[in-house]
Order: C-alpha cells, then sequence, then structure tokens
C-alpha cells in the first residue's frame, strides 16, 4: 500500500477532503494559527469533523475530541475544568461546529457555558445548513434560500447569534467573514486571549459552502465577500459590551449582487428580492442602534 506523507506548514496537513473551495477549512486554519499547537479542539459531527480524522489518522497536529452534536460547549468546558483540576494551565480548549450545531442543536450547552463564565472559546462556522448530512435548512439559513428542506425557499428570519451571544454579557463575541481574513485572523487571537484571561469567548463566522450554495468553487471568496459588501452580513465586534463595526461598508451594493451568485436562490421573484433588500437594510438599522 502507498503511503503519502506531506510535512505541514501549520497546524493542519495540506491536500485534505474537505469539498473544492471549502472556507470552512480556511477558518480552521486560522484558528489554529491563532490557538496554537497549545490547544485542545472539540468538534461535533459535521463537515469538521473530518478533521479530526478516522481510526489512527487526523490532519491536525492538535487533540482533537468529537462529541455528539448538541454537546460541544459542553465537552469544551469539561476539558477546561479538568485541565484546571489537573493545574493545567495555557493550554486553549476550543469548541468548533457549524451553524446547525451551535445554533439550532447545541444552543442550551453554549448559553450554559456562557452563563457559567467557563473559559472556552467557541467558533461556528456558518454555513447555513446541514451541509454535511444533505443541505437541510437550520436556524441560520437565510431567507428564501433553497435547502432540501425549504425547496420553495427558507422562511422566516433566522437567529442573531451575536446578539444571543452579547445578551449573555461575555467578555468577547464577534462575526467574521472568510473572504476578510485579515479580520478574521485578528479576531480570533482577540478571542483567544479573551477566553484565556476572561471567561467565554465567541466567534461567529460566515462561510459560504459552494456545495449547498450552489455556485462554482472558484467564487467561494468573492461570494464570501459580497455578502458583506451588499451588508448582507456584516462584521462587528462586542468587547465587554461595547459594539462596533469593525469593516464599514459605506457605500453598499444592492443585494442581488450577492444573490445572483448562488444557485439557491435562482427561482427568486424580483418580488422577493425586493423584500430581501428591505429586510437586510431594516437589519442594519437595527445594528446600528447598538453602536451608539
Amino acid at each position: 500500500m502507498l503511503k503519502v506523507e506531506s510535512p505541514a506548514k501549520h497546524l493542519m496537513a495540506h491536500g485534505i477532503s474537505t469539498c473544492a473551495g471549502c472556507s470552512m477549512e480556511l477558518a480552521a486554519r486560522y484558528l489554529l494559527k491563532a490557538a496554537g499547537p497549545q490547544s485542545i479542539v472539540v468538534i461535533p459531527p459535521g463537515c469538521a469533523a473530518l478533521l479530526s480524522g478516522f481510526g489512527a489518522e487526523t490532519v491536525v497536529k492538535v487533540p482533537v475530541f468529537q462529541g455528539n452534536l448538541e454537546n460541544t460547549a459542553a465537552y469544551a468546558a469539561g476539558i477546561r475544568a479538568g485541565l484546571e483540576v489537573l493545574g493545567k494551565e495555557g493550554i486553549n480548549v476550543v469548541g468548533f461546529a457549524g451553524d446547525g450545531a451551535t445554533v439550532d442543536i447545541g444552543l442550551q450547552a453554549l448559553s450554559a457555558a456562557f452563563e457559567r463564565g467557563d473559559h472556552i472559546l467557541y467558533v461556528c462556522y456558518d454555513n447555513e445548513a446541514y451541509m454535511n448530512t444533505g443541505i437541510q435548512g437550520s436556524a441560520s439559513t437565510f431567507p428564501d434560500a433553497w435547502t432540501t428542506t425549504t425547496p420553495a425557499g427558507k422562511e422566516g428570519l433566522g437567529k442573531n447569534m451575536l446578539e444571543i451571544a452579547a445578551a449573555h454579557r461575555i467578555p468577547y463575541a464577534a462575526t467574521a467573514s472568510a473572504g476578510y481574513v485579515n479580520d478574521l485572523a485578528r479576531k480570533l487571537t482577540a478571542a483567544v486571549q479573551a477566553a484565556r484571561e476572561k471567561g467565554p469567548a465567541y466567534l461567529h463566522i460566515s462561510t459560504p459552502c459552494p456545495t449547498g450554495w450552489r455556485f462554482d468553487p472558484a467564487l467561494t471568496i468573492a461570494v464570501a465577500k459580497a455578502a458583506v459588501q451588499t451588508r448582507a452580513w456584516n462584521l462587528v465586534e462586542v468587547v465587554d459590551g461595547d459594539w462596533r463595526l469593525t469593516v464599514e461598508v459605506k457605500d453598499p451594493k444592492p443585494i442581488g449582487e450577492y444573490l445572483r451568485l448562488q444557485g439557491r436562490f435562482r427561482a427568486l421573484t424580483p418580488e422577493q428580492e425586493a423584500k430581501l433588500q428591505q429586510l437586510v437594510d431594516s437589519e442594519y438599522e437595527k445594528l446600528l442602534a447598538h453602536l451608539k
């Protein structure tokens, strides 16, 4: 049997088996770079589960534990407590989960960790559906988007996880995008430091999915940037309760320039597009209220 070995420059191997154009992988690489080798990562079943490997194989150079879909934050909190009992310092404990395992199924465990003030970093990579199991809609799916469980388009506005996290009065919460990696890298560093020194830190990263969103894998970064440039996804940081925009889009593009990059919106009518433009504008006005 041929054994192929390729030395990785950082903490994750090259040539791993994510889908072409996967921005979750990009986010994970930046996460590991920020957290460093003295880290333990908890990953639930989902797209990122392949990072933890199978059998005796893994693609990362840090310990990774794969738990249940609903308990990522609880496992991370338990690992943190165990380290404290053992007197082990300087180890970052990180939860890395998708939107389904965070916004839907894992929200209760995450809320409890926030409430207890556990010193963990929790990172949600948001591809807006259960991509690993068949592109089923989640509470993070963009309105009117096609998924296999919302074939006529997702109804209603999803949960605002940044507001939910900030409402727990944790020291650090932020949104980020795979299309703005400098902003992402800085926030990951800040979140790691906050989790180490103050308490829970939460980062919610928009990670476009070529497979589920129906676009050419070569367009991943373009789609991620379009979300920010149309204000469909805003880059915000909440530090000790103070909100601020980290990337201000003063002259936003029409929402259609984001929607038409993706096949999941191909059945959208002009009337629906107009409503989505109103929705994006309205949500931005609500966000500005936090900044005053």
